[in-house]
């Protein structure tokens, strides 16, 4: 019987730290301030205005903006993941997760 209450308070606590190392993996996937500060920032620079030598050549929008802003979210998301004009396409290195991740954190650039 104590064996098993021992294999049984094992096995909890490995399930335990299996679901926070998920858990950490998984904020970390869906954390897009990374993602954008590696896939973005050289245009768009860190604020989302464009104001970057890469982003003044190419003429890039300034995420903040109202032209931005009033897109809707499924219409950023495919830009994101298709591209647009100069603009690389983003869809077969970021999943959809992440994609959306960026969309809110392009809306919260505006609020800055």
């Amino acid at each position: 019987m104590r064996r098993i209450r021992l294999r049984l308070a094992l096995a909890a606590f490995l399930v335990g730290l299996t679901t926070l190392a998920l858990a950490a993996n998984v904020r970390a996937q869906s954390d897009p301030v990374p993602v954008y500060k590696a896939n973005c920032t050289l245009c768009h620079g860190a604020d989302g205005g464009g104001n970057t030598p890469t982003g003044k050549a190419l003429n890039v929008k300034d995420l903040r903006s109202a032209e931005v802003q009033k897109q809707r979210d499924e219409v950023l998301a495919g830009i994101i993941a298709k591209g647009r004009d100069k603009m690389p396409a983003f869809g077969k290195k970021l999943s959809p997760d992440v994609i959306d991740s960026l969309v809110l954190y392009i809306r919260q650039l505006a609020k800055r």
